[in-house]
């Protein structure tokens, strides 16, 4: 008895194993699918256009409200523990260095692996669902380089100004709450923002945003390209891209700072 259960399990745990690889070397082709008909943006340069529209405009508000609560949040939790040890004066930096290295290219990228990854994977599924993916195949057309390729270079375009922007309000509202709340000048504060920022802190910041935008991108357009089972395969397929483009992001970004951290 014991035998059989523990064959079954093994069984099952080579099976698991071996539809991981197939899984990974299948995405693996398809993203390497996918940057390679980026020559053929031209094309499809309307394609390109929507989507950078849905990437960048229309996610702006979601970035600006993340940035803006957690900068205030900064700015009054720091605040309070740099008060203790008579440092405020030193708001401005630490505020600066956890926005820009860190907290305002990570929230952006959580907020759009939500919003913009569970839209990919949804239409993607819904068209692999209906089988106007196969119908785009039977008329000529590749559906990775009208369907990904305008996605991704469209999100490589777009996150890094969004990146900016967050940056930017996340600063805003930490020094409207630093005049506000800790009662500091807002010269002190931007006094101790700009000059001690250095050229590694936007490397560290700026890099993590293509790397989100490539991770978000391809894996929310491969779970639905991989979408089965009607209206709930494709519901499982959204939810699926979400949750590995979210803890990809918090891998990548701890790699990423890390590396530029050391080598620079």
């Amino acid at each position: 008895m014991a035998v059989t259960a523990l064959a079954t399990a093994a069984s099952r745990a080579h099976l698991s194993l071996k539809e991981f690889f197939l899984t990974m070397q299948e995405f693996f082709l398809f993203s390497v699918r996918a940057f390679a008909t980026i020559p053929k943006i031209r094309r499809y340069w309307r394609d390109f256009l929507d989507q950078a529209t849905i990437a960048g405009t229309d996610s702006l508000p979601i970035v600006l409200v993340s940035s803006i609560s957690i900068g205030a949040l900064l700015a009054v939790e720091v605040g309070n523990l740099l008060e203790d040890f008579g440092a405020k004066t030193m708001l401005g930096r630490s505020t600066a260095l956890s926005i820009i290295r860190e907290l305002g290219p990570l929230l952006m990228g959580l907020m759009l692996s939500a919003r913009y990854g569970s839209r990919n994977g949804a239409e993607l599924g819904a068209m692999k669902i209906s089988e106007q993916i196969d119908a785009l195949r039977a008329f000529g057309t590749d559906p990775i380089a009208k369907l990904v390729m305008p996605r991704l270079v469209a999100a490589l375009v777009v996150f890094i100004p969004l990146t900016a922007v967050a940056d930017f309000a996340g600063l805003f509202s930490a020094s409207w709450l630093a005049e506000h709340y800790h009662k500091i000048d807002p010269g002190i504060f931007w006094n101790a923002v700009f000059p001690r920022l250095v050229l590694k802190d936007f490397v560290v910041g700026f890099l993590k945003a293509p790397v989100f935008a490539i991770i978000i991108t391809l894996v929310s357009s491969f779970n639905g390209f991989s979408a089965t089972g009607g209206t709930a395969g494709v519901g499982r397929a959204t939810i699926k891209g979400i949750v590995v483009s979210s803890g990809l992001i918090l891998i990548a970004n701890f790699y990423v700072s890390k590396l530029v951290l050391e080598n620079m």
